[in-house]
This record gives C-alpha cells, structure tokens and sequence, in this order.
C-alpha cells in the first residue's frame, strides 16, 4: 500500500511511472525510480506539503537531510536526488509546476571504488569450485567470457545460442532491454562447450528460457544472484560482487589489446566514457606489474 496521503500526489506519482514506462526505460530502472518518488512524497505528505509547485530547495534539503539521519549511504542518496531531478523534470516539462527546484540539490560527497577485478587466481578458484553444478559453471563461464549483463543472462532463451552461418562462429543474441539495444556477443569454445553440455542435463521444459529450475521455472536475477555469491564464499572470493564478473571481462579485454569501440560494444555500454573509465585501472595494473618486475 502507498504511503502517499495526497491524492494529487499519488496521481502524479501514477503518472511520472506511467510515462517512464513509455520512453522503454528498463523494468529495474522503472522499479528503483518509482519506490524513490514514492519515498520523497510519502515524506512530502508526513510533513504537511499540499502542492508539489510550492516545495522548495529547503523542503528538498529536509529531505536529503532525512535520507541522512535514517542511515542512507552517500551514494543511495545521490540515486534519489538523481530520481527526484527526473521527477521534477518531468512535472515542469508537463507544465504541472512552472520552476524545477531540484536543480540547486547538492549531491553528497562520496568516493568512487574503482571497479573490482578478479585477479587469476580468483578467477580459475571460482571456475574450480563451480564445476561440481553444470548449470551454475555454465552462467560462470558465460559470464565471464563474454560480460553480459546478469539481467541479459535471466532472459536468455534456447534459440538465443546461435551460429553464423557464414563463418560457423558461435555467439549469444542478447535482446533489447529498456534502452539497451539487441547485440550479437560471440561465444568462445569454453563457454559454447559449456552451454553445451548444459543442454544435456537442462529438465525438460515447456519453457523457453535457457536457464530453468528442476521444476522447469525461469531461473530468477536473485536466485542467479545467491548461487554465485555462495560459489565467491566456497572459493575465498572476498568482497565481491556478480557484476565483478563483467567487470573482469572488460579489464581482461582491455589488458589484452582489444580496441575500446569493440569492448563497449560487446558489453552493451551506451557511452564509450563507460568502458573508458576502466583503462586507468588496466594501466595501473600494468605499471605495478612492471615495477614488480624491475624489483625482482
């Protein structure tokens, strides 16, 4: 149940998601922006606030400050304030309010952790550890070989294991999600040998879905989610996270020579500065293994 009193809130609140929706935004990005609209008029209506077109940077600070006192990280609630300035973005460009006070809302200060990379060792640990489950080596190495996203791996159907037929190479079509386009992303032998031998033992199923349950069910984001994390604790994986595997993938490539137009693309960033933030990190890696070298 909503905890927005004002009705006018709540039917703008029903509108903003509605229009997210429309422009195609992904159905997480949908989610996440529609619990913070939520909170912040939930707040709004707790304090008192009738009219969305009289709140001011002050009433935006008390909530900021709020999100502060309920023990929000820095970096949740630069989320929100990225959420509320789409919010108010949307209202003025609807004429539903005639000025945008969430354009003077300071982000908090917060640091940036370069992106986690597993080292070789982490990396052949987990593949060791996984082996034992095909179908969870499976999503290890698929991955790990090619940086798909763990909501692009959920959805991947049966017909989605493909071969060109011009030159018999194996690759993965990855659909379009939310504002992310349909791509091609090739398979190395690893990980179509890999898929392979997860097809012999996949349950028969009415079901589409490449990976499925015993029960021939759609294997869900959280149920992928939990099964790697326990894979990370078997192996001594400390402080890592799914998405380390993809980020394991581009520095890999990277380090590898591999252009960063041609990385951006595997992966599906939608800015090259994406896929660029990751070269100091394969730099600094080369400089320290230099140096170590020079040391020996």
């Amino acid at each position: 149940m909503s905890a927005i009193r004002n009705p006018e809130f709540a039917k703008y609140h029903t509108i903003f998601v509605e229009d997210l929706k429309k422009k195609s935004r992904s159905n997480s990005t949908v989610i996440a922006y529609a619990k913070d609209i939520e909170q912040l008029l939930a707040f709004f209506s707790q304090k008192g606030l009738l009219d969305l077109s009289k709140t001011t940077i002050e009433d935006l600070e008390s909530y900021k400050l709020n999100l502060q006192e309920n023990n929000y990280t820095p970096k949740s609630i630069s989320r929100k304030i990225n959420s509320t300035r789409t919010f108010y973005r949307y209202l003025v460009e609807r004429n539903h309010i005639l000025e945008n006070p969430s354009e003077k809302l300071a982000h908090p200060k917060f640091e940036i952790k370069p992106p986690r990379v597993l080292s070789e060792l982490e990396y052949r640990a987990l593949r060791d550890v996984s082996r034992i489950d095909t179908r969870l080596y499976t999503i290890i190495e698929i991955l790990l070989q090619t940086g798909i996203r763990i909501g692009e791996l959920a959805t991947l159907g049966i017909d989605d294991v493909r071969v060109s037929n011009d030159n018999k190479i194996p690759y993965l079509y990855v659909k379009a999600q939310g504002s992310h386009p349909a791509r091609k992303v090739p398979l190395n032998q690893s990980a179509y040998k890999a898929i392979q031998e997860y097809q012999k033992i996949r349950p028969e199923s009415e079901d589409e879905t490449l990976f499925i349950t015993k029960n021939g069910k759609p294997l869900l984001v959280r149920n992928i989610r939990t099964t790697i994390d326990k894979a990370f604790e078997k192996s001594g994986i400390k402080n890592a996270k799914v998405n380390d595997l993809r980020n394991t993938f581009i520095a890999h490539h990277l380090a590898n020579g591999m252009s960063l137009v041609t990385v951006s693309k595997l992966v599906g960033h939608k800015r090259l500065s994406t896929t660029e933030k990751y070269l100091n990190l394969v730099n600094n890696k080369q400089e320290d293994q230099e140096k170590g070298l020079k040391e020996l």
